[in-house]
């Protein structure tokens, strides 16, 4: 595979891809269907000819071509209609050509082609002129780019007849005469350089970035239970990304606190956690869609007071674990609660649950974002019930995580070493709150939570970490360590190892996974060394007008890296995959413009809207 290749291949594992646009203004295909030359029958079937007509060396795919590359052709028919496809959809003849990029066969058309979609009339359906709305899936590349896959409706006209009486079977109609392929109209060059360019079409990367974008509505069109498989797939890969982690210490700890009641208790809280997360997620994020768009988880996950809040916290809870106090309900309101029994305790679950989905949303909003902007055009049921299966695979793990310190606290004398293990998820707790403090940093442009300044304060907490568990200072209600245990020794061990790891950050060293809850090295550019060791920098343009006018002059085409200054995957992306060498010489070769959306003011709502409005999503990180 070409480095080329590497590249986009990486950039598409960090970014879900756009939803299909469902204009076909900007497309170099046009759709049409000829009308049935006779009346059908209800009841009846029919062949509807449909033909593309495809601009230049655009390469259209067939409705046959194999998964693990382009995105075929896909038919299905729109809503409410008293319609049906009945079978297999016909084509005229593809091209066939090795894709040395995919290492498969592709099969696709240039000028024209014919498709052949077979429709069964309802039994109930009124005899008279119904307008009926083909609804079409594709994607077109040609030797330079690759778009992002389509959405059009092909609308036709179909006459239904009234079934005459003693019809034994339904009447089949034959397609209307099919014409040849029309031949391709003149092509059209794009302006230089056009408003947006796609990633260059030789690689899979890109290709798989338009491919996903394209299940959301193939599963849309195949069906509820294929549109649901697909969320519960995507709520199971956002498990791996990187705002999960943090999550893991806080779950632990706070259930540790109450780790001596019994297991039907730690069962049943363990349960109100995860519906926690279930109900918020899906609540929270269609109550935003409803008050502000599409685009209301970002505003919500990157507001710099939800930020502070989640900062607050972390850094109570952490206090919490070290022993300095007790988290109490006021003796009123415990008053008032008194006779609901669990239900104090239960509260303050469920609000674990919200504070799950708030650090979360800056990782979720690839698919979630996707499926809500289809609220924007009046569809909500679709959203929330992908939503809601999303959301129940991505707390099922956490459940489990629940039950854990219920677990540890049956084991034999686990009074002391139990309370090291709060102490110690305290400290990662302290190592959590920095990267939120960071991101209202960066919104607010303090300058103060810098890279440097957040790894020196989790070197000092790696540190400090080591030296407790060595049992070289105590806290409030620990006892002597009489004898280092192996496990004690182990665990000082790895955060001991890890804050050498951290020193080699202060240097200027890549960190690897851990740069993705770092803030960036420079605002506004980035040192793609790979080492930290010299290098020059690579600037990007911050606004999209001024990166057009550099590509008009210099001649170059125009990378387009939609981000975010609380996006915990952009981070990750700007620091491991822009600074690899055969990446940035690739990025060298266009004029870079990054446009953040997630920030306050009228530049980022318009670069929402921009996003929004002509990649039909508001996924983070989004390479055009």
């Amino acid at each position: 595979m070409r480095f080329r290749d590497l590249m986009l291949a990486a950039l598409a594992a960090a970014a879900l891809a756009p939803a299909p646009a469902r204009a076909q203004e900007a497309s170099p295909v046009r759709w049409s269907a000829r009308k049935p030359e006779r009346p059908v029958p209800a009841g009846g079937r029919v062949e509807i000819s449909v033909a593309a007509a495809i601009e230049g060396n655009w390469h259209l795919y067939s409705v046959t071509q194999p998964p693990g590359g382009p995105t075929p052709t896909r038919f299905s028919l729109a809503a409410g209609q008293p319609f049906r496809i009945a079978g297999p959809v016909k084509q005229s003849s593809p091209e066939t050509e090795l894709d040395p990029n995919f290492g498969i066969q592709t099969e696709f058309f240039t000028g024209g082609a014919d498709f052949f979609v077979p429709l069964e009339v309802g039994s109930d359906a009124r005899a008279g002129k119904h307008a009926v709305r083909i609804e079409v899936v594709y994607q077109v590349c040609n030797d330079r780019v690759c778009l992002p896959p389509v959405q059009a409706e092909i609308p036709v006209t179909l006459m239904v007849s009234p079934v005459k009486g003693g019809a034994s079977r339904p009447a089949e109609v034959a397609p209307s005469a099919a014409a040849p392929p029309k031949a391709p109209p003149p092509a059209v060059s794009p302006p230089e350089p056009p408003p947006v360019r796609p990633a260059p079409r030789a690689t899979p990367g890109a290709r798989s970035i338009a491919g996903t974008a394209a299940e959301v509505a193939d599963a849309r069109a195949r069906g509820f239970l294929p549109f649901l498989w697909l969320a519960v797939t995507m709520g199971a890969l956002s498990l791996a990304t990187p705002c999960v982690f943090p999550m893991i210490p806080i779950t632990v700890s706070y259930f540790t606190k109450g780790a001596e009641s019994g297991r039907a208790a730690g069962v049943k809280q363990a349960l109100v956690y995860s519906a926690g997360i279930v109900l918020t997620f899906t609540g929270l994020g269609l109550g935003l869609a409803a008050l502000l768009g599409a685009t209301g988880i970002n505003q919500f996950a990157a507001n710099p007071w939800i930020n502070l809040l989640i900062t607050a916290i972390f850094l109570a809870f952490a206090l919490n674990l070290f022993g300095l106090y007790q988290i109490g309900v006021p003796s009123r309101v415990l008053t008032r609660l008194a006779r609901a029994g669990d239900a104090r305790g239960h509260v303050a679950t469920l609000l674990m649950g919200l504070t799950f989905t708030l650090t979360s949303f800056t990782c979720t909003v690839p698919f979630v974002g996707t499926v809500l902007v289809a609220t924007s055009g009046g569809d909500w049921l679709w959203p929330a019930a992908g939503m809601a299966a999303f959301s129940v695979v991505f707390a099922a793990p956490f459940f489990a995580l629940a039950l854990v310190p219920r677990l540890l606290a049956a084991l034999p004398a686990s009074g002391g070493w139990l309370n090291s293990v709060k102490v110690t998820m305290g400290f990662l707790e302290v190592a959590a709150a920095m990267k939120f403090l960071s991101n209202v940093d960066l919104v607010w442009n303090w300058n103060v939570f810098t890279r440097e300044v957040v790894l020196a304060v989790w070197l000092a907490v790696a540190a400090l970490a080591s030296l407790y568990l060595l049992g070289r200072f105590r806290l409030p209600h620990d006892t002597p360590v009489e004898s280092l245990g192996v496990l004690r020794m182990v665990s000082a061990l790895v955060f001991l190892a890890i804050g050498f790891y951290l020193f080699t950050g202060l240097l200027g060293g890549s960190l690897g996974e851990l740069d993705a809850f770092l803030p960036p090295r420079n605002a506004g550019s980035f040192a793609l060394t790979g080492t930290g060791k010299g290098g020059q920098e690579l600037t990007w343009h911050t606004r999209l007008e001024p990166a057009l006018e550099a590509a008009r002059a210099e001649g170059k085409p125009v990378f387009i890296d939609f981000t975010g200054y609380t996006c915990t995957n952009c981070r990750w992306m700007e620091a491991n995959i822009f600074p690899q060498p055969a990446v940035r010489r690739e990025l060298e070769k266009y004029v870079r413009v990054q446009l953040y959306t997630d920030g306050t003011g009228p530049e980022y709502v318009e670069n929402q809207r921009y996003q929004k409005e002509q990649f039909g999503t508001v996924a983070l990180p989004l390479y055009v």
